[in-house]
């Protein structure tokens, strides 16, 4: 079942009473009440609903720190959740002392809900699959209610809930190629979708071409904002953690020690959209904006409450792994229906995979064209291209090789449904790049 915050608020209170002197107790609440449907062929394959709540308690005594996560029904299974509490009473004594320890602290709590526009449950399905007659249409649609809690015995009681959805799909030509596409949103829009499912449409087409294979070199390329949103996802992994730089392993290192990024990149973490809740699991609560980089400048890195205390530095709500949880690029001005001509000849990318870090200190990433990407001659698509392996660095495309952004960003919904369905995004615009480096 779902949790709403007075179940969790009477849940925690029964749990913290139950604390001895010296102990302090984090609770976690993870609750979703989600439909899913999965197509194939333009087909119903599967269809049902899931109504789960995950409880995670954190007992800290003595500077130690246990931890353990139980499935949750409700003010039945409160006898069990005591029971865990014991258990983990028994395991702390066995820990190792941890130097860094994140106590509890109540510097205020912040309840947030916000109501979505989804697709009516019983029509779903029509409404999904008029557009995509006689096309090869794959994908998966989740929506409904997701929230989260975090409670602590200092006192502090966050709650957040949101009603998002996410269609992720791929249309297939019979050779097997295929346009990759989502619809994520807050709020369904029937003319949204039915537009972008005419503009996938166009694409499918032009991947019936024969495709061009392009020597290794560097090219002028357009990025579509899928492709944008792996490049800044990366970001995530070892590069906007402080913890990565003070340990050696941030790709912006060169940013921190004085470089700078090209004037039209702007990158912030925005909690203002409400997909993400702005606090941690350890509480702590992030201001709803918070700039990253500015104009090509370094403004912060992320900095959780543990790194913070470990290097003396003053935390700024970001959570444990100090990873992006709702990112913005801010947009350009290069109009989207422009895209094309300003290209002129080059590449149109539509997607990217398998990104990694090639040479991490100096920001190199690698990775793969994927799905629909052309050649554009003239402003006109001429032909798909075969996959293509890049190796480039943000100091270069995302410095004075960055020569637009769109006008219009997108919001790229986190589609992990492992355990549940993950929060947040990432909205970023195109990108339209003088030069980047394929290599094979």
């Amino acid at each position: 079942m779902t949790l709403d915050f007075s179940a969790a608020q009477h849940l925690s209170h029964e749990l913290f009473a139950a604390l001895k002197p010296a102990e302090a107790l984090f609770v976690e609440i993870a609750s979703e009440s989600s439909q899913f449907i999965r197509f194939n062929r333009a087909r119903v394959r599967q269809i049902g609903t899931v109504e789960d709540t995950v409880v995670t308690l954190r007992l800290q005594s003595q500077q130690r720190t246990a931890s353990t996560s139980f499935p949750y029904t409700g003010t039945a299974d409160l006898a069990a959740a005591l029971e865990h509490l014991a258990a983990l009473r028994s395991e702390t004594v066995q820990l190792p002392v941890d130097p860094y320890l994140v106590p509890p602290t109540d510097t205020g709590s912040i309840q947030d809900t916000y109501l979505g526009r989804l697709p009516d449950p019983d029509s779903v399905v029509e409404t999904i699959l008029t557009p995509v007659q006689g096309l090869d249409f794959v994908g998966i649609y989740s929506g409904g209610t997701i929230a989260r809690g975090s409670f602590n015995s200092a006192g502090q009681e966050h709650w957040f809930a949101t009603e998002t959805f996410c269609l992720d799909y791929s249309l297939f030509t019979a050779a097997g190629k295929a346009v990759k596409n989502s619809y994520a949103s807050t709020h369904w829009d029937t003319a949204i979708y039915q537009a972008q499912i005419e503009g996938d449409r166009q694409q499918l087409a032009q991947l019936e071409q024969p495709p061009r294979q392009l020597a290794a070199g560097c090219y002028r390329t357009y990025f579509a904002p899928a492709a944008v949103a792996e490049l800044v996802g990366m970001l995530s992994w070892g590069a906007v953690s402080e913890a990565a730089y003070r340990q050696g392993g941030s790709a912006l290192a060169k940013l921190r020690e004085g470089a700078t990024l090209s004037p039209l990149f702007s990158l912030q973490e925005d909690f203002t959209t409400g997909t993400v809740p702005r606090f941690n699991a350890d509480g702590d609560i992030a201001p709803p904006c918070l700039s990253l980089i500015d104009r090509g400048k370094l403004q912060t890195l992320l900095i959780s409450r543990r790194t913070a205390q470990e290097y003396h530095l003053v935390a700024n709500g970001a959570n444990r792994q100090e990873t992006l949880r709702s990112p913005l690029l801010l947009p350009g001005t290069l109009p989207e229906q422009e895209v094309l001509a300003a290209l002129d000849t080059g590449l149109y990318v539509g997607n990217l995979h398998y990104l990694n870090w090639s040479d991490r200190p100096n920001g190199r990433m690698t990775g793969m064209t994927r799905y629909a990407c052309f050649w554009v001659e003239q402003g006109k698509i001429v032909a798909p291209i075969t996959d293509l392996r890049f190796d480039d660095s943000l100091y270069e495309f995302w410095g004075d090789n960055l020569e637009a952004l769109t006008d219009t960003p997108l919001w790229f919904a986190h589609t992990d449904t492992y355990e549940r369905r993950s929060l947040g995004g990432i909205t970023v615009p195109g990108m339209l790049v003088k030069a980047f480096q394929f290599t094979l």
